[in-house]
């Protein structure tokens, strides 16, 4: 008993604080050695590429994690239909409009601009030549949807066409929930691959754990690559992309959730931001709204929103509540899309969008979803992989700030959907099917991961 006193107390070391030092020390470690070599030989970049190789690793993962994600969500969760369609409307509407806020601000502003010429820093490039000047899209908005439909079935994998890989996945998942229900009717057990499945995302979630290790390493590695090669000064254009992505995430929850809760909701204010402050500020500290599920049901409870419709938008709902994450990954793809010099059309931006929302709903209860997501929604937006893998370590020196902002923000998202929930509850009289719902049974799988 003392043993397990003493682990629990010895609590690790948070993510961003290990991030922070790594960016201190392979700063220094760039401004001592610079290009020349040391300890035997090694050089700041050969450090670069080693710690590249853990974001390729990350690439790797995130495809079959939101596969057997997805799978798993469908198998496992249970919703009646009106209460189900309901909450996704009220998600859909949130997310569009979040989308919306990130497009204004990404076309209007264009903050992407000023890093243009600094990225031949990150991608180590011979001075002079240049990055590909635009994506290259087909004619019509038709054929740009096509190309993201599967040929074969092993394909989206091979490609990283993430949202090939979520449509093969509902599909998969309905044909399977449906074996699933019908085997529980029967009073049968589980199904071996309904079985396999949630193996497979166990462990899959336990691999990612592993690799997030390795984080603080990789960008290390790459700080001391690039401080080494372009002096501490590559750091002065980071501020630019910091208050681009706060922008978008501050208009989005400190505008309009209040004013939706507000004239829709019937929650002034006051009482939404003032009664729900301790979710909000649980979920910026641990950087979790899955962990902050038991805070944000005791704001609502404060704030006299009924338990079935608490539970449902904070328990079900937090796997589709991820504005935060869609908001954040959408522009900033779209900020180094403009870095490159890239020329996309709307329907391009759309496609950014739309990767950018099934990617953060399929990694939903994930450690680091943001992190996972970011190079699929990358690749998405037609960026080279030595862009990503040179512009990911040095995003996520400033990134620890925004994904509390982003788990602030998708905390903000459950209350709302949770306030609107049960004001469309109190306009109907009689709702079908809810008098039997019990919704403490609906809680995602991925919650007890937390213990």
């Amino acid at each position: 008993m003392t043993t397990t006193n003493a682990t629990t107390n010895r609590l690790p070391m948070p993510l961003y604080t290990q991030v922070l030092i790594a960016v201190i020390f392979g700063g220094l470690l760039g401004v001592i050695f610079g290009q020349d070599p040391y300890l035997g030989g090694i050089t700041n970049a050969q450090l670069g590429k080693l710690g590249m190789m853990v974001v390729q690793l990350l690439k790797t993962l995130a495809i079959p994690l939101i596969f057997f994600a997805i799978l798993d969500a469908l198998i496992r969760t249970s919703l009646p239909l009106s209460q189900g369609t309901r909450l996704l409307v009220i998600c859909l509407v949130n997310v569009t409009v979040a989308m919306t806020i990130g497009l204004v601000i990404m076309n209007s502003w264009q903050p992407g601009v000023s890093w243009q010429g600094h990225v031949d820093q990150l991608l180590q490039l011979v001075p002079g030549s240049k990055a590909p000047a635009k994506v290259a899209t087909s004619q019509t908005p038709i054929e740009d949807l096509a190309a993201y439909i599967p040929r074969t079935i092993l394909a989206p994998f091979s490609t990283n066409n993430i949202i090939g890989v979520v449509l093969l996945a509902l599909v998969i998942g309905a044909l399977l929930r449906r074996l699933h229900m019908r085997a529980a009717r029967k009073g049968e057990d589980d199904l071996a691959i309904v079985r396999f499945v949630e193996w497979v995302y166990e462990w899959l979630v336990r691999i990612l754990g592993w690799i997030i290790h390795a984080v603080p390493f990789a960008v290390f590695g790459v700080v001391a690559q690039v401080v080494g090669k372009s002096g501490v000064g590559v750091f002065s254009i980071l501020w630019i992309f910091l208050v681009a992505m706060l922008a978008g995430l501050t208009i989005h929850a400190l505008i309009y959730y209040p004013l939706v809760a507000w004239f829709v909701g019937k929650k002034s204010p006051k009482v939404y931001l003032g009664q729900g402050a301790d979710a909000i500020m649980t979920a910026m500290s641990c950087n979790s709204s899955l962990a902050t599920v038991p805070v944000t049901l005791h704001c609502l409870n404060r704030m006299h929103v009924s338990a079935q419709s608490s539970r449902l938008a904070a328990c079900v709902g937090t796997n589709l509540n991820n504005d935060g994450i869609t908001l954040y990954e959408a522009m900033a793809a779209l900020f180094l899309a403009q870095a490159l010099g890239y020329d996309l059309s709307l329907t391009s931006q759309f496609l950014i969008v739309a990767a950018s929302i099934i990617a953060g709903a399929g990694v939903a209860g994930i450690p680091e979803a943001g992190m996972i997501v970011l190079p699929l929604v990358l690749s998405a937006a037609g960026l080279p992989d030595t862009v990503i893998a040179a512009a990911i370590p040095l995003i996520m020196t400033v990134d620890w700030i925004i994904a509390r902002a982003r788990s602030g923000v998708n905390v903000m998202s459950d209350m709302l959907v949770a306030i609107l929930l049960d004001a469309g509850l109190k306009q109907s009289s009689a709702e079908p099917n809810t008098a039997g719902y019990r919704p403490e049974t609906v809680v995602p799988r991925s919650e007890s991961q937390l213990s």
